[in-house]
């Protein structure tokens, strides 16, 4: 039996009504704002079946990237992208001039690029809560934290004794 595969798919727009009765026909989940689908793919690796999807949906949709749901054994995910004419040919000549594989390559750019953002997201956050600790004290702000947080989730805060 051929193993199944949950994929996330990101589009470059939100699916215009033609479009998604194409993807309700597929099977495909959309989100809210229809700029991502998830979807199960049989395969017999999650290459495979990034490779099959895309070749499935990409005259149908406005494809950007397809990614595994659930990181593998090593916590890491699967990324396809397709990428112009322009940006292919500078990443074969980038992984040359490295003696790498382009893939390789582009694991490296998108890693440190995740690596940047997840920084200046940090950055940020500090920023935000500096502020905050000058007239409460860090009790206060990790309950408030915590009880925004519950909130969100459906959970009703702890009462007030």
């Amino acid at each position: 039996m051929t193993p199944c595969h949950a994929v996330e798919i990101l589009l470059t727009r939100p699916a215009d009504p033609s479009e998604l009765r194409y993807v309700r026909s597929s099977r495909l989940a959309v989100n809210a704002d229809r700029t991502r689908l998830m979807a199960v793919q049989h395969a017999p690796s999650p290459g495979a079946a990034l490779h099959l999807l895309r070749r499935r949906l990409d005259t149908h949709l406005p494809l950007d990237a397809l990614s595994t749901h659930y990181p593998d054994q090593h916590g890491q995910v699967l990324l396809n992208v397709a990428l112009d004419r322009t940006a292919g040919r500078a990443l074969r000549r980038d992984a040359a001039a490295r003696r790498q594989r382009p893939g390789d390559v582009l694991r490296q750019h998108v890693t440190i690029a995740l690596a940047r953002e997840k920084e200046r997201r940090a950055r940020r956050l500090t920023e935000r809560l500096t502020p905050l600790l000058t007239d409460h004290t860090p009790e206060e702000v990790l309950a408030g934290a915590a009880a925004l947080l519950l909130g969100r989730q459906g959970h009703c805060p702890p009462a007030a004794p």
